[in-house]
């Protein structure tokens, strides 16, 4: 057997300002996705030409008619859909850290970032508008490259 990570699904009240994360901030772009009954949307890192490069199932909660998506998914208690529950964060390996900080600078985003012992990766957390902690891996090569007045 062989396992890949696939993609991940994020069930929202408010559709248009994940959207706006995920793709105003971070860079992905809407592509295809077939047509379930409910709302969402499908975001790719790269090129939207497979369905199998969609990272992010946006899911979209219509409070007018929930009904396609609960008979398709389930239904969800609206209190249980903040943060990450047990899952802790999602990861993505990035490029571009410098343009992400002054990003996340001037849009007012709080971020923690932090260097991961012995590998020298550069970490960058985030939450997005549903509380899903976001984390940002970058190479230590684009830290070293900041200037020098920026610290852990």
């Amino acid at each position: 057997m062989s396992l890949a990570l696939n993609h991940f699904s994020i069930r929202t009240l408010d559709l248009a300002a994940t959207e706006r994360f995920y793709c105003g901030l971070l860079g992905m772009q809407i592509g295809p996705r077939p047509p379930f009954p409910f709302p969402g949307i499908w975001l790719y890192p790269g090129a939207a030409d497979d369905y199998a490069q969609a990272a992010i199932h946006i899911i979209g909660i219509d409070r007018n008619d929930p009904e396609g998506l609960k008979r398709y998914l389930g239904d969800r208690d609206e209190a249980a859909l903040v943060g990450t529950g047990v899952v802790d964060h999602v990861a993505f390996f990035a490029t571009g850290l410098a343009g992400m900080l002054a990003r996340l600078r001037e849009r007012g985003v709080p971020c923690r970032e932090r260097t991961v012992p012995a590998l020298g990766l550069y970490q960058v957390f985030l939450s997005d508008p549903n509380g899903v902690v976001v984390e940002l891996n970058y190479p230590a090569e684009e830290k070293a490259a900041l200037p020098a007045a920026r610290g852990d």
